[in-house]
């Protein structure tokens, strides 16, 4: 039962810093979650982040279905496609390898991790 209360606030911790993406700022404004805060957290908050940038890729997608963007416009449908078979806990658990093998760079966005270390590399598979 504490676990289900922990994803839920988690989640809800999640779709509140979405909504708050919703609100106009400048780029320095916009957190940046590095290796520092991934690393120290527990595994709903990391399921929350990715289940977020899941969605967000899904809206954008969804958003733009009818007239696709160029690879100049947005990374979201090549990030599709190299990320495609993975899932939730594959990408956590990979990211969370890549941090331990490498702690000196703890100030890497996981974003980052994510694209370069997994999404470009499902990319040169296909």
């Amino acid at each position: 039962m504490t676990s289900k209360l922990q994803v839920r606030a988690a989640l809800s911790a999640a779709c509140m810093a979405l909504a708050l993406t919703c609100v106009p700022a400048k780029a320095a404004d916009i957190p940046v979650v590095t290796g520092e805060q991934w690393t120290t957290s527990n595994p709903a908050v990391k399921k929350a982040y990715l289940v977020g940038l899941a969605n967000m890729a899904q809206v954008e997608a969804a958003y733009s279905a009818r007239n696709p963007p160029s690879d100049a416009q947005s990374f979201i449908p090549r990030l599709a496609k190299g990320m495609q078979g993975q899932t939730l806990d594959g990408v956590s658990s990979g990211i969370d390898k890549w941090y331990a093998a490498n702690p000196d760079k703890l100030k890497r966005p996981v974003l980052d991790i994510i694209w370069f270390e997994m999404a470009v590399p499902g990319l040169q598979k296909k």
